[in-house]
């Protein structure tokens, strides 16, 4: 038993179960009931647990919570939170709602089974008060399960159901924290967290599209994705089945060449007859080692970009994925339709450069073979050398030993020069505009969307 709690998870639980103020109920469907079993395991879980209940039969959990098209949503956890905590206050706020702090945990998770091997995931999360009677506030995650044995996966599922209740409640004002903790007994080998929302009055100051760019900086994922107005999404909510259009950037900030790149591609992209005239998904990349160029995170500077291009009503993905073949990979985890990448003369430079493949078995053709193999296309934007002239997709210059296979790319219209592009644009640098904000040089203002230029004017972003 010593052992055994030597583990923090272990001392959590026991810590919250000789807690006398929290008191609630553990609803989970599709791993067991892991996350209440470790409570009972380490003894005085009475004190803590009201009831505990995993409606597996579709016909008891929809005669519970009503019909649903997919079990395994967030719809559905919401679903179980808002019936389960009504529960608890209708039943027991007369009797004990003076001195208890309610809570309700849920998980509706679609584990590994002997007749499913396809992606475990689930729902977790957790609707709490902090003070009796107090109003509610709500943590929800997706997380993937990435063992490969499903009394792993649910041993997983029990230690970060039991991370997320003690965050709530013992962590809470302290986010970044908390989600730090969330994989406390565990590691991104056998668990991801890619997305989280914090809501309720006790997180008003929480920014969630912070705590999506923690998720990546920690570790806990390769990427994270939220919309326009800040709501954090999980990507398959998304990306399943949509052909996507995705831009990579800096967009520090968004300038005139970066959205003529992004406009070409997308009117070259609508032109694919595999679309069907069906509009594309479009997303907004930001790496982290974008993020991270001066050395370290800088949170404003973040957060004025993705200010930019919500503004503009753009999903904007953050990932961990310096190699255009890994993202293409992350991307086609959740779509088989067309994917799209408009990238300018310098990410082609990066593309074909070997050194970044130093790491796979078959070096760059095995990088390449990734990067094309779901019929990807790359639309390239030109370039305007010093001497005026341009390097396009159909003069670009690669290593010796890969010609044959660039211009095989190029037959095939994997690669594609891009058409339509304002020449006039083509001297326009970011990091001149940029300095130019700065300044308050106000010729920075002809080399940036209208509307960009009043929104970091009006709040006063990348230090004007």
């Amino acid at each position: 038993m010593h052992g055994e709690f030597d583990l923090q998870v272990n001392k959590k639980a026991f810590q919250i179960n000789l807690d006398e103020r929290l008191y609630g109920t553990f609803a989970e469907i599709g791993a067991g009931q892991e996350v209440a079993r470790r409570f009972f395991h380490v003894g005085s879980a009475s004190c803590t647990i009201a009831k505990t209940m995993s409606a597996y039969d579709m016909t008891f959990s929809d005669s519970i919570y009503g019909a649903s098209e997919r079990y395994v949503s967030r719809q559905r956890l919401n679903t179980m939170l808002e019936h389960e905590y009504g529960l608890l206050v209708e039943r027991l706020d007369q009797k004990m709602g003076d001195k208890r702090m309610f809570f309700v945990f849920a998980n509706t998770v679609a584990a590994r089974s002997f007749r499913r091997h396809d992606e475990s995931h689930g729902w977790i999360g957790i609707r709490f008060q902090i003070s009796p009677r107090s109003p509610t506030s709500e943590i929800i995650a997706h997380v993937r399960m990435l063992d490969t044995k499903n009394i792993l996966q649910q041993e997983a599922l029990g230690i970060i159901g039991v991370n997320l209740i003690y965050g709530a409640f013992f962590l809470r004002h302290r986010p970044e924290t908390l989600v730090s903790s969330l994989m406390d007994d565990l590691s991104s080998s056998r668990l991801e967290v890619d997305m989280i929302r914090f809501s309720g009055p006790e997180f008003e100051k929480v920014d969630n599209r912070i705590m999506s760019l923690q998720l990546v900086s920690q570790g806990l994922t390769t990427a994270a994705m939220f919309r326009a107005d800040g709501e954090a999404i999980q990507p398959a909510e998304v990306l399943h089945k949509n052909a996507l259009l995705v831009a990579r950037g800096s967009f520090c900030p968004v300038t005139l060449v970066s959205k003529d790149i992004f406009d070409c591609g997308h009117a070259m992209f609508l032109k694919d007859q595999r679309l069907q005239n069906a509009e594309p998904y479009v997303l907004m990349e930001i790496t982290m080692q974008n993020l991270l160029q001066s050395g370290e995170l800088d949170l404003h500077d973040f957060l004025d970009r993705v200010d930019v291009l919500g503004s503009l009503g753009r999903t904007v993905l953050i990932s961990n994925y310096g190699e255009y073949y890994r993202l293409v990979n992350y991307l086609t985890r959740y779509t088989d339709q067309p994917v799209a990448l408009p990238v300018g003369i310098p990410g082609m430079a990066e593309i074909f450069e070997e050194k970044y493949y130093r790491n796979l078995d078959g070096g760059i053709l095995e990088g390449l073979g990734r990067l094309f193999k779901n019929g990807v296309c790359l639309f390239v934007y030109p370039k305007l050398e010093s001497d005026g002239s341009l390097t396009t997709a159909l003069n670009f210059r690669v290593a010796p030993n890969l010609r044959y296979l660039y211009r095989h790319l190029i037959e095939t219209q994997f690669v594609v020069p891009m058409e339509g592009f304002h020449r006039e644009y083509l001297n326009i640098r970011s990091p001149e505009v940029l300095q130019g904000i700065r300044s308050h040089d106000k010729v920075w203002e002809s080399k940036v969307p209208p509307k960009v230029v009043g929104l970091i004017k009006e709040r006063g972003l990348f230090g004007f």
